[in-house]
C-alpha cells in the first residue's frame, strides 16, 4: 500500500506541475503576451505540419516584412491564417495591404489582408511538433472527463491511504 501511495503522490505532483504550466500559459494568453495556435491545414508543410502547436508573439504590423511567417485575421474564415508574407503595401495612410501564401500552396491567398498600421500581428516563434493534436485530444470531453475522474482517484488514494507511521523515539540530532 505504501508503494501505491508513493506512486500516486509522485504522479499527483507531476500533474500539479503540468497544471501550473498550463495556468501560466492561460494567463499569458489572456494577457495578450502569447497566442497558442493549432495548425489545422497542410498549407505550410513541410516547415509547419498539420497538428503542430505554434506559440506566437505579438509584433506591430508596421514591423512585418516580406518573407516572414505571420498569423493574420482572415475575412473569409473569421480566424487567424498563418502563411508567409509575399508583399506588403499601403492600402491608405492608416492601413497595410498584405499578400500571403502558404508554402505548400500553388497560388497566393485569394484575398489580401488589410491590417491597420497601428495593430499587432502574431508571429510564430516556437513550433511544437504534434502539440496541437495533443491539446485537441486532451481537451475533448471524451478524454477530459476520464482524466478528471482519474485525477480525483489519485487524490483519493493519496488522502485515504495513511502515511507510514514514524518509528519510535527521537531522531538523531533533534532534541526530544
Amino acid at each position: 500500500m505504501l508503494t501505491l501511495r508513493r506512486a500516486a503522490s509522485m504522479l499527483l505532483w507531476t500533474l500539479a506541475a503540468i497544471g501550473v504550466l498550463c495556468a501560466g500559459m492561460w494567463a499569458a494568453t489572456a494577457a495578450g503576451i502569447v497566442k497558442p495556435l493549432i495548425v489545422v491545414s497542410g498549407s505550410m508543410e513541410p516547415g509547419i505540419m498539420t497538428g503542430d502547436l505554434l506559440i506566437a508573439l505579438p509584433v506591430p504590423a508596421a514591423e512585418l516584412e516580406a518573407g516572414q511567417v505571420a498569423s493574420l485575421p482572415s475575412e473569409l474564415t473569421g480566424s487567424l491564417v498563418t502563411h508567409r508574407i509575399e508583399s506588403i503595401g499601403r492600402e491608405d495612410p492608416a492601413s497595410l495591404r498584405i499578400a500571403m501564401k502558404g508554402d505548400a500552396n500553388e497560388f497566393a491567398d485569394v484575398l489580401d489582408y488589410i491590417v491597420p498600421v497601428e495593430s499587432t500581428a502574431w508571429v510564430p516563434r516556437l513550433t511544437i511538433p504534434g502539440g496541437g493534436d495533443v491539446v485537441s485530444r486532451v481537451t475533448s470531453p471524451a478524454v477530459a472527463v476520464p482524466l478528471l475522474c482519474g485525477l480525483i482517484g489519485l487524490v483519493g488514494v493519496v488522502w485515504l491511504i495513511p502515511p507510514p507511521a514514524r518509528r519510535g523515539g527521537a531522531r538523531v540530532g533533534v532534541p526530544a
